[in-house]
């Protein structure tokens, strides 16, 4: 299949925003250029710099890369990407905005990524490992395999990072776990390879569901995480231990008050994907809720947090 890719060169504050309009209308898989992420890897010597392009590790900018499929839809698709970014525009006031389009053929977009991916341990345990790569685990490490695909995705950005160490936590041995937006699969396979013995996986992207079943498959996880098609938590019932949500502040929003529905008492809510100037926002809706926040993460810009419900 041929893909229609659209680029958004953007602000910080504007990322997730940027990312829930490609997400609301269908993108088969969105990509973000995090220059701060770049230049923390590579520093750090967790990707090799000569294997960027120059132009990629010296940036400044925000890019956020949407995936359409080339078909009858993609007219209107991208009108109502013009219309969702001159509402961001306004929401968040003059923040400067660039696009660029290419057409790409799906076996050409994935195997061009492989380059920037190599084994990334991100959390204390949590190792990740592209398919096409060797890793020697230490003792005690816990190793996920990834063939990111489309969906895009092995870890390697803060907020999953730090969701990871939160479940390193928090996962009990026999609980039940909800994560939600799961994209990757990553954040349902470390619950499960963490002691869950049952995790439900959702996602409203039907390329995210492919890849994240197909990832779980590899890992031999399929026994224990049930991966499926769905908006949120919208018409679940089910009362597990802990949820994860590593998506956008205005997602997570949305999401609060279904999570109230769906947690045992005393059980555990995980959000990340936060951008720190939002950190705020997200607090006040969670205490509105009902919701204790027990801890909070900071790592490059984006915020973590783990909340319970009040018991009355």
């Amino acid at each position: 299949m041929d893909w229609q890719e659209v680029v958004i060169q953007t602000e910080k504050e504007a990322v997730e925003a940027v990312a829930e309009a490609f997400h609301l209308l269908g993108s088969g898989g969105v990509v973000i250029e995090d220059p701060e992420l770049i230049q923390f890897m590579t520093k750090s010597g967790q990707w090799d710099a000569y294997e960027l392009p120059e132009e990629l590790i010296e940036s400044t900018v925000y890019s956020v890369k949407g995936y359409f499929p080339l078909d009858q839809r993609l007219p209107a698709r991208l009108e109502g990407l013009k219309n969702e970014l001159d509402a961001i525009r306004m929401r968040l006031g003059h923040t400067p905005y660039g696009a660029a389009f290419a057409v790409i053929n799906e076996e050409d977009w994935a195997n061009s990524w492989k380059a920037y991916f190599k084994p990334i341990k991100i959390g204390e345990r949590i190792v990740v490992r592209p398919t096409w790569e060797e890793y020697i685990p230490d003792e005690g490490e816990i190793v996920l395999d990834i063939d990111p695909g489309m969906a895009f995705g092995i870890g390697s950005h803060a907020s999953t990072a730090m969701c990871v160490r939160l479940l390193e936590k928090y996962v009990i041995d026999g609980s039940c776990v909800i994560d939600v937006g799961t994209g990757t699969g990553i954040l349902a396979m470390s619950a499960a390879r963490l002691g869950a013995k049952g995790v439900l996986a959702l996602d409203y992207d039907d390329t995210a569901v492919k890849v994240a079943r197909e990832n779980v498959c590899l890992n031999q996880l399929d026994g224990i995480i049930d991966v499926r098609r769905n908006d949120l938590l919208n018409g679940l019932t089910k009362k597990v231990d802990l949820i994860t949500a590593n998506i956008t502040a205005d997602i997570i929003k949305r999401l609060m008050p279904q999570v109230k529905g769906c947690l045992k008492p005393g059980g555990k809510f995980i959000t990340s994907g936060i951008i720190v100037e939002r950190e705020p926002e997200i607090k006040k809706a969670g205490t509105d809720l009902g919701f204790v926040l027990l801890e909070e993460s900071f790592q490059e810009g984006w915020t973590a947090c783990v909340w319970q419900l009040k018991e009355y």
